[in-house]
């Protein structure tokens, strides 16, 4: 299991310091904690108890340049893999249910695609008011999940529900969101992405015009679902994805040696352009251009076939999908490929100058089983990614009745 993040984001109000509770109890769990400090909340707990506790830099100001060419607050806010609200004041909720971003910890929570929890803290009768629970249930509707207000004494001196959920609550309720709403958990997963490049001499290379996105943008889908993910990935420019286990390789063999390496997993995605053929020989020295010599005679053999050797192996996963990058025939050549290699699924898409898929930003696909044939219609890679990756997760449950 990869270590989860949390972004927590600290409001206003006594019930604060539970937060480096909090923070101290996620931390010994394993998980990564990131914090936004309100204004309010700086009046109980200071930006240095924070950061001494989550290991990492507090975040306070939207409009701080600093802070934003590091970590901006989009990123701050998508980083994550939850975002808890503790204390949840009754500004906070009330930002959050119309929409109100003037402050980095509303403007995060507004830009956030992730999960949100809040553990709401406040006086009784402010807890108790329409307007509050009006937007508790607005919240609520648009999947805002909630935890407490337990009752009891509050430092106000009046008694009911307002309480800030005890700090172990909080993280029970963490794990068990978290758990629930990663449909891979507990499942591994193989994914492989970008060209390999196969050496000729010591400065050329036989390769592809691969970019690994939408190998990278599966990888970060199915950890994003849960999955422990080991992504093997040739040569790009790309940051890898959060919590995923990266393996750089350069050829097709050390590809598939790392590839087998990390067998058994449950699920393994062979999006790479893999390169078919390498020279039979590598050279030690450069290739010299000669005016009187002709071109130079290169004697090439076969890789090794990955998706193929895994469908194959007594460790086959239980899905194996294969990408296939045609230019033409793309369904006779993608349902050839997926009985010939022994895929379960062929993800195909047109790489011809006018797919435009290879190094874009988009793809557009079909996805071959054995079911037929599936058009999708062009997504940006990240969407492909996540759309295939619901499709993976519904297969493996099914599988496991």
């Amino acid at each position: 299991m990869h270590a989860k993040s949390i972004l927590l984001i600290i409001g206003g109000g006594i019930a604060a310091y539970k937060a480096l509770d909090l923070v101290r109890r996620l931390r010994e769990r394993g998980f990564g904690v990131r914090a936004v400090l309100t204004a309010a909340g700086a009046q109980f707990v200071t930006p240095l108890s924070v950061s001494a506790l989550t290991g990492e830099k507090t975040y306070q100001e939207l409009f701080d340049l600093t802070d934003e060419s590091e970590m901006g607050h989009i990123q701050l806010s998508r980083s994550a893999d939850l975002v808890v609200v503790a204390p949840a004041t009754a500004d906070l909720m009330a930002k959050l249910a119309h929409g109100l971003a003037n402050d980095l910890a509303s403007t995060a929570l507004l830009a956030t695609d992730k999960p949100v929890l809040m553990a709401p803290a406040m006086n009784v009768r402010m807890w108790k008011h329409l307007v509050t629970q009006r937007n508790r249930a607005r919240l609520e509707a648009d999947g805002v999940r909630f935890v407490g207000p337990d009752d009891g004494e509050m430092a106000c001196g009046e008694f009911g529900p307002g309480r800030m959920a005890e700090p172990d609550q909080i993280v029970r309720t963490i794990e068990s969101m978290l758990a629930r709403e990663q449909p891979l958990f507990g499942r591994k997963a193989l994914v492989t992405a970008g060209p390999t490049r196969e050496p000729l001499d010591p400065v050329r290379y036989l390769s592809n015009h691969s970019s690994g996105k939408q190998g990278f943008a599966v990888a970060q889908a199915l950890a994003e679902a849960g999955a422990e993910t080991t992504l093997v990935a040739g040569p790009v420019e790309l940051t890898p994805p959060a919590h995923v286990n990266l393996i750089r390789i350069e050829t097709a063999r050390e590809m598939l040696s790392a590839c087998e390496r990390a067998l058994p997993v449950d699920v393994a995605v062979f999006v790479a352009a893999v390169a078919d053929w390498r020279p039979e020989k590598i050279l030690e020295r450069k290739i010299k251009k000669s005016e009187n010599a002709g071109s130079p005679h290169l004697r090439l053999v076969r890789n090794p076939d990955i998706l193929q050797t895994v469908a194959q192996a007594n460790t086959r996963p239980t899905l194996v999908i294969g990408f296939a990058a045609e230019t033409e025939n793309l369904v006779d050549s993608a349902k050839a490929k997926r009985d010939r290699k022994g895929a379960d699924w062929i993800v195909a898409n047109d790489v011809s100058e006018q797919g435009g898929a290879m190094g874009g930003e988009a793809n557009r696909v079909l996805l071959v089983s054995a079911n037929g044939v599936e058009d999708w219609p062009q997504m940006n890679k990240l969407d492909v990614a996540r759309r295939l990756v619901s499709r993976i997760a519904a297969a493996l449950a099914h599988a496991a009745e």
